[in-house]
């Protein structure tokens, strides 16, 4: 009876006894999990454009994010030294960070994607590993590996409404993210370019016999994923500046991936929401039962429930192979 009274009673009568507080704690998941989403995004479209699991993504954030930081202080790449004068203003660092990451696709597409067309996937998972790697060491090469710091604009004061406490910051991030899904949501649903990265996900080879260009396909969808990694990372690092843990975020996709399935977009968003909802309740109200930390490996045990009994997720398309 007190193991029931622990783990399930207490935590209700506290969140009945302080519904303010518990709707401040359901709001900054909700904020989290759409910094999850804007990650799991990229994932979802290189993997819709391609079969394959992108590991690069968290890292493409981190290169954006460090991009943006070195244009705008006007610091010179490898030498390190900010020129007086140089500093850009954040439109335009954005605008130049965004042809840097679309160069950046068309660099992906012809050195590593061109040459493993039908290979297995487990291939092209590989080479986007050793891409995270070279861009990781490039981004410490080319601006540094101290922490940096973010600001393009966006307010981070606080207001009250309704007893409630919120962050304009996050507001803005989730709008942002809200805009961006819509966006991506009909750019797949609605165009010929989004019709046709799903038939190129589906069989590489019979795109190709059908006329699709699937090299100028792969730079969009590289392209696409280079702009919301640039978002992401500009959201994570304006919250807790450009740091090369940034990479780590990808970590955390994972299970919103899993919960919102591979291959869609909503599903992405959803599986972010539920993420950060989830981890940020279990730590205030279940945490003091474990010595807290339980905002760490949440999300992970909520996924391997997933895997036992959904494994293609929320919103994934169901494989059925006959055996």
């Amino acid at each position: 009876m007190d193991l029931w009274q622990a783990i399930v009673l207490d935590p209700i009568l506290d969140m009945i006894d302080a519904p303010e507080f518990l709707a401040e704690v359901f709001i900054g998941g909700l904020m989290s999990g759409v910094m999850y989403s804007l990650v799991a995004l990229g994932f979802v479209l290189i993997f819709k454009a391609s079969g394959v699991f992108n590991f690069a993504q968290g890292v493409l954030a981190l290169f954006a994010a460090l991009t943006l930081v070195g244009l705008m202080t006007g610091t010179v790449p490898i030498l390190l030294t900010q020129v007086p004068g140089m500093e850009m203003p954040p439109w335009l660092a954005i605008i130049i960070t965004i042809v840097v990451m679309i160069g950046m696709a068309f660099l992906v597409e012809r050195i590593i994607l061109r040459p493993l067309v039908n290979q297995d996937p487990i291939i092209m998972f590989m080479s986007t590993i050793g891409l995270a790697f070279v861009l990781e060491g490039a981004g410490d090469i080319l601006w540094g590996s101290e922490v940096k710091t973010l600001d393009i604009g966006i307010p981070n004061s606080t207001f009250m409404w309704a007893d409630i406490q919120f962050q304009e910051f996050d507001i803005w991030a989730a709008v942002i993210s809200a805009v961006m899904v819509v966006f991506l949501a009909l750019f797949f649903q609605r165009t010929r370019v989004g019709r046709a990265l799903r038939a190129v996900a589906d069989d590489h080879q019979a795109a190709l016999s059908v006329g699709i260009p699937l090299k100028a396909i792969w730079v969009v969808v590289w392209s696409v994923a280079g702009i919301v990694a640039l978002v992401a990372g500009v959201m994570w690092g304006s919250k807790s500046g450009v740091q090369f843990s940034l990479s780590l975020i990808a970590l955390k996709a994972l299970p919103v991936l899993i919960l919102g399935g591979f291959t869609s977009v909503p599903g992405a968003i959803v599986g972010g929401l539920i993420i950060g909802v989830g981890e940020k309740v279990a730590e205030v109200y279940w945490g003091p039962l474990v010595n807290g930390a339980i905002e760490n490996w949440f999300a992970y045990m909520v996924a391997l429930v997933f895997l036992l009994f959904m494994p293609q997720g929320l919103f994934g398309e169901k494989i059925i192979e006959r055996v």
